[in-house]
């Protein structure tokens, strides 16, 4: 058997592509070292070279928006297999990651305004039991705890000015996350037809919402190993490239550049993303109350 010929610019251009990538990042820390220190020291900022500034630049969007570093990973790759292949799966994979971290984020924030939500409660209780007015004591916690969010305007006015305060609380719920916040509306409802205590209702409410949240949590920290499951399924297949290239078997050139390679390929993209796709809908099936 015959060895396959390798083309010996490969390695250099790798090399090449590898280095300009760590002289982009590299250049681009540089440039925000300098920013902070004319910052802290207030010096002229006439100095540094227009490729540095826009070397910053293209660094300070790749870190707000991480989904476009796909491209020079994908070129990278096609660089060492000579092939275009990888840059068309960087640009059909930046959409998807883009969506899977615009999801990561939304989560997060919905978490953040559950919590303010537990937060608001307990601030208005206390501010309650201090002698406030109850309008008084949401407008203290509300700006405390940011948690009306966008209707924070529309519901203080409405308990300054003697408007429907459980109405606007209502309306304010309907943000992802919030849902505590009607909750608070049904507490205001009560304690203003009813004679009774606003404060108290405001404690259950939250002992009740404290308790959801760590239920949540605790789930979560359950279902820590199957996402770890997930994640090791989906690094396998580059583990796989790895040692094969490190044994000589120069898996790049076999999967970009014979027919079977690039059969396995398609059939292997399609069984590693139908499986990550199950995987992780048995999870996050697991995650729902």
């Amino acid at each position: 058997m015959t060895a396959l010929p390798m083309p010996g610019g490969l390695p250099a251009q790798g090399a090449a592509a590898l280095c300009a990538v760590l002289a982009l990042w590299w250049t681009a820390e540089r440039e925000r070292g300098r920013r902070r220190a004319r910052a802290l020291l207030a010096l002229p900022s006439g100095a540094g070279a227009p490729w540095a500034a826009a070397a910053a630049r293209w660094w300070s969007v790749a870190r707000g928006r991480r989904e476009w570093l796909c491209l020079p990973v994908a070129a990278l790759i096609a660089l060492l297999g000579a092939s275009p292949l990888p840059l068309l799966a960087g640009a059909v994979a930046l959409p998807l990651v883009g969506r899977g971290l615009r999801n990561a984020r939304a989560r997060r924030e919905r978490e953040a305004r559950s919590d303010g939500v537990v937060a608001l409660c307990g601030a208005a209780a206390g501010e309650l039991r201090a002698g406030w007015q109850p309008a008084q004591a949401l407008a203290f916690a509300a700006r405390t705890t940011g948690a009306l969010g966008d209707q924070e305007a529309a519901v203080l006015a409405a308990a300054r000015f003697g408007g429907d305060v459980p109405a606007a609380l209502r309306r304010a719920a309907q943000q992802d996350g919030a849902d505590g916040l009607a909750g608070i509306g049904a507490c205001w409802q009560v304690a203003v037809d009813g004679g009774a205590g606003l404060a108290a209702g405001l404690d259950r409410l939250e002992a009740a919402l404290r308790a959801h949240r760590d239920q949540r949590e605790r789930l979560r920290a359950q279902l820590a190993g199957a996402w770890a499951t997930v994640a090791v399924l989906a690094v396998l297949p580059v583990a796989g490239l790895g040692l094969g290239a490190a044994l000589g078997a120069r898996p790049l050139h076999v999967l970009l550049h014979t027919p079977a390679g690039l059969g396995c390929l398609a059939v292997g993209a399609v069984l590693e993303a139908a499986g990550l796709w199950w995987a992780a809908r048995i999870v996050r099936g697991g995650e729902r109350p």
